[in-house]
């Protein structure tokens, strides 16, 4: 930093021109500077919220407004909605069976239908691409459960408030009154949550479990034995609980920081003791990525490479 001269008088005239042009094209500016940064960060994961690469790609302070959920209204407005092929929603009254979800590329008719949670700072389009890959790797017709963004500080409140089981969340009401109606009507239901979409499924999860206790009138065991018609899979979600009786498997990548931070933790966990991943889970621990912590969390390209068919997962076969 240079000092100042405070010998100089204030009227002393300005450089010339070309002096001034010089030094502008010698000296970055702080915020581009920041922006290149970030943008070399990100470099390995272009889809990662169009809302946030839009900020990283600004180089005007007014697009930082989205990083604070200045334009999330538009999203805002599919929040615990169903989605669909094409991006299409749907009430969440809609019944499950008359959603048409998003099919594997050459297998327009799957067998199974998974329902699917998104994670924090994904719009709609981001989750559309998200459930492809799932349904691509898994062999279902995918249905999502929209969680809508609001930008990044709105929505890191919201996971402690979903932590907490405090306030509304559009998207854990869908979820918990469908795992709910569908149970009753005696189907089994398959769910997948990602990041905070796993943090929803689980406090979805605890809800559907305080109703059959309270209005259904049903003991500790057979609550257990009516949620064990739920498969459940999360990936590098931020939930530290589930609640007992659905068959669980759980993927965590020791690189990445939100399921070894704030959920179930890595292979080495100080804190594991006061984890509980549900009786009976398979927690699938593995290590993988880079030092971008960004791309060690991605679903698509990350996560599903090492997703396996439900039954091996919960046999162990992870190869």
């Amino acid at each position: 930093m240079s000092t100042i001269d405070r010998s100089r008088s204030a009227f002393t005239p300005a450089a010339p021109t070309a002096t001034r042009q010089t030094a502008a094209r010698g000296v970055q500016n702080p915020l581009e500077k920041l922006v290149d940064l970030a943008k070399d960060g990100l470099a390995d994961v272009p889809r990662f919220v169009k809302m946030g690469l839009d900020v990283f790609e600004a180089s005007h302070l007014a697009e930082l407004r989205k990083l604070f959920g200045g334009d999330a209204r538009p999203d805002r407005l599919h929040d615990g909605k169903f989605v669909g092929t094409q991006g299409q929603t749907f009430p969440p009254s809609t019944p499950l069976s008359q959603i048409p979800g998003v099919t594997p590329k050459g297998n327009p008719n799957p067998s199974e239908t998974l329902l699917y949670v998104n994670g924090i700072m994904t719009p709609l389009e981001g989750q559309l691409h998200e459930m492809q890959a799932i349904a691509d790797t898994s062999g279902a017709k995918v249905v999502g459960i929209h969680n809508s963004t609001q930008g990044l500080v709105t929505d890191l409140a919201q996971c402690v408030t979903d932590k907490l089981d405090k306030g509304g969340n559009p998207a854990v009401d869908t979820l918990a009154e469908t795992v709910y109606s569908e149970l009753k009507a005696g189907r089994d239901v398959h769910l997948m949550g990602y990041s905070q979409g796993g943090l929803i499924t689980a406090r979805a999860l605890f809800d559907v479990e305080k109703r059959l206790r309270l209005e259904d009138g049903m003991s500790k065991a057979e609550v257990e034995k009516a949620m064990s018609h739920l498969k459940v899979e999360t990936f590098g979600a931020a939930s530290i609980k589930y609640p007992d009786g659905p068959q669980y498997v759980h993927y965590v990548n020791n690189a990445d920081p939100v399921p070894t931070l704030t959920g179930l933790g890595g292979s080495v966990d100080p804190l594991d003791f006061l984890k509980d991943a549900g009786k009976g889970a398979v927690v699938h621990r593995f290590t993988d990525g880079n030092f971008n912590p960004i791309s060690n969390h991605m679903l698509d390209t990350l996560y599903m490479k090492h997703r396996v068919d439900f039954e091996d997962a919960r046999n162990g076969r992870f190869e």
